[in-house]
């Protein structure tokens, strides 16, 4: 009987063509799972999570408080992260670690963010750690009952110690500004370590000065005169949480910063329900001067979400025109990116 042989060369084909259609098949799926890992596959991520520490960095400041009860409740450990929290003792040793890549994000400010990318290390804002309204941080301008200073119209053309493209500055010029003290009676003497700055003020050696909540707090129980503050103002002030666009952008990155906004949420909403829980901690972490520990009031924390273009423009708009940016720098409020 005559069997119906196909020719080797058709047979070949064949088989090289399957080969083919199963090789594009696989490349593609690679591709969409290497450009966006999809996180909600796996419980917690933990199939695209980094298996290297993360170092988040951070001022010693109230506004990280919910890292701290992460890293104290061990909550990074059981998302599968291999996290950690640490201190820097100024602004400019912080940006050094983020532009060096020693660590791949951090809790900072809008100023930081934005000198970052300016000078070329492109970082990304992730979430508010505080501000995302008013009552949340507070800043103000603080003065020696002596020097006689009760009200900003009295502090026109009166220097006051401040730190140069800070918040403390940035809120001292728009309290002046809303008190309607022209622009060049605003005067600021640059005093760039914080401490430094209020022991001066109490001192006599300059008549006032910009501060952060935690100072302005332990003035007003040792009886320095608080001239004013943003809790009446508009929501000037934001800390924000940022990363490094090349960690960010990664599926590593991405997967451990999803991770890290839920447990941000989880430990805010345990501070929120139960703030006194967590003052020894704050106490601890945020070297609250010891006549304020009783009594310093524990901020809310937001859960996270993207700070608006509402909050960043005017910062950048300011930063512009004080010439800390030398061309303007623009923000996407739905990706959390600079862009000059």
């Amino acid at each position: 009987m005559r069997k119906n042989l196909r020719p080797p060369q058709a047979v070949r084909a064949v088989r090289f063509l399957l080969v083919l259609i199963c090789l594009v098949a696989l490349v593609a799926t690679g591709a969409c799972t290497a450009a966006r890992p999809n996180i909600d596959d796996a419980p917690d991520g933990q199939n695209a999570l980094p298996t290297r520490q993360i170092v988040i960095g951070t001022m010693i400041t109230e506004d990280i408080l919910p890292m701290w009860i992460a890293e104290s409740e061990d909550l990074f450990a059981a998302a599968g992260l291999d996290a950690s929290v640490q201190t820097f003792q100024s602004a400019q040793e912080l940006s050094t670690a983020l532009a060096s890549g020693a660590v791949e994000m951090a809790m900072t400010d809008i100023m930081v963010s934005a000198t970052l990318c300016a000078s070329g290390t492109p970082v990304r804002i992730e979430w508010i750690t505080l501000g995302a309204d008013r009552e949340q941080g507070r800043f103000g301008i603080m003065a020696n009952p002596e020097s006689g200073y009760t009200t900003l119209k009295e502090l026109a053309g009166v220097p006051i110690g401040v730190g140069s493209c800070t918040v403390p500055e940035y809120v001292m010029d728009k309290l002046m500004e809303e008190a309607g003290v022209p622009q060049e009676q605003i005067v600021g003497e640059e005093i760039k370590k914080v401490p430094v700055r209020y022991e001066m003020m109490v001192a006599g050696q300059v008549a006032a000065a910009a501060l952060p909540g935690s100072l302005l707090a332990l003035g007003e129980a040792t009886g320095m005169v608080l001239v004013a503050d943003d809790r009446g103002s508009a929501n000037l002030s934001q800390s924000v949480m940022i990363a490094r666009e090349p960690f960010a952008d990664s599926s590593e990155g991405a997967a451990a910063l999803a991770a890290l906004a839920r447990i941000w949420d989880e430990a805010a909403n345990g501070v929120n329900a139960n703030p006194e829980a967590y003052r020894a901690l704050l106490v601890e972490k945020a070297q609250l001067p010891k006549p304020v520990w009783d009594s310093y009031p524990i901020s809310t924390y937001p859960l996270a979400q993207m700070p608006s273009a509402q909050m960043i423009d005017p910062v950048l708009d300011w930063m512009l025109e004080k010439g800390y940016l030398k061309q303007p720098l623009t923000y996407d409020a739905a990706t959390g990116v600079f862009q000059l």
